[in-house]
């Protein structure tokens, strides 16, 4: 997922490829990840991150644009950290293996910390819930989970969808994507589902990324039939078990997908303006999808 490829198709296809900026006429499905100008082979320069043109590697000499602001960047503009590559990954693995040997120590920690809208809970021996003020479990439900079955299935899709979408996007996008997907599966979940039904998991988070990996998939011209198959067979999985909270799943893959689309499309020059209305837009709709629910419940 780091090397753009080119389209395959038919010949009309192939034609609409564009020509290299620097060699007229040589047709490429390659962008230089910096300032997105397709390149052909003979400019392409291996950057950490698919590949770069010649002026950009220069430092941008001739471009007009200061080094500052020709650092190497992302597909989504996003800062090409150098170090660890799959850092905030690995630390949100970690978290929610953490949080989870917590909860098999804490049996009443999981009550105190899932997502349910409005209840008794015979073992706190309280009403319990969003509508009672506690609005803090839309967020920590996010990184609970109960069996070994649960936990370990959602972190190896975690970790398969985590590292090219941490590197494509840059860190600070990539956290927004998980937190705001996982967001909005909760208050999904929280509007949807019966108000004393309890529900927990990085699901919603995870579906984003889902949802992202679609996106990116498309924007970088590869093969989607992979990912494609991965998204299907979540949800067949999803409606076909009881017992699953099927609104985190479609309220996080429906907020990963506008959110990677505003990060690697649109115009280069606005493109800091269309990420951060995405992201304020899915988070504006998930407050007042909260508020109404609430509202509702009281």
């Amino acid at each position: 997922m780091h090397r753009p490829a080119g389209r395959r198709g038919d010949p009309m296809e192939q034609a609409q490829l564009p020509d290299c900026y620097r060699h007229p006429g040589k047709e490429t499905g390659v962008r230089c990840t910096r300032c997105e100008r397709p390149i052909c082979s003979a400019c392409m320069v291996d950057a950490a991150v698919g590949f770069q043109c010649p002026e950009c590697v220069r430092g941008g000499s001739g471009t007009g644009h200061s080094p500052t602001a020709n650092q190497p960047r992302t597909i989504a503009g996003g800062r090409i950290t150098a170090g660890h590559p799959h850092l905030v990954t690995h630390v949100l693995i970690g978290a929610n293996l953490l949080v989870f040997l917590f909860g098999l120590l804490n049996p009443l920690f999981l009550d105190e910390t899932m997502l349910i809208g409005l209840a008794f809970d015979p073992d706190l021996g309280r009403v319990v819930g969003v509508a009672d003020g506690e609005w803090y479990r839309l967020v920590t439900s996010m990184f609970l989970h109960q069996e070994i079955w649960h936990i370990a299935g959602n972190m190896l899709l975690l970790w398969l969808l985590g590292g090219t979408l941490e590197a494509e996007l840059g860190r600070a996008r990539y956290v927004a994507l998980y937190l705001l997907s996982g967001l909005a599966g909760s208050a999904f979940t929280y509007l949807i589902a019966a108000e004393n039904q309890p529900s927990l998991g990085a699901s919603g988070a995870l579906y984003g990324l889902l949802g992202a990996t679609v996106v990116l998939v498309r924007r970088l011209n590869q093969d989607l039939r992979p990912i494609m198959a991965l998204v299907v067979l979540n949800l067949v999985i999803t409606f076909a078990r009881e017992g699953i909270a099927w609104e985190a799943h479609i309220g996080g893959l429906i907020a990963g997908v506008i959110i990677a689309y505003a990060m690697v499309n649109g115009p280069r020059e606005r493109r800091a303006l269309l990420q951060g209305s995405a992201c304020a837009l899915v988070l504006g709709l998930t407050l007042v999808t909260v508020v109404l629910r609430t509202v509702a419940l009281s």
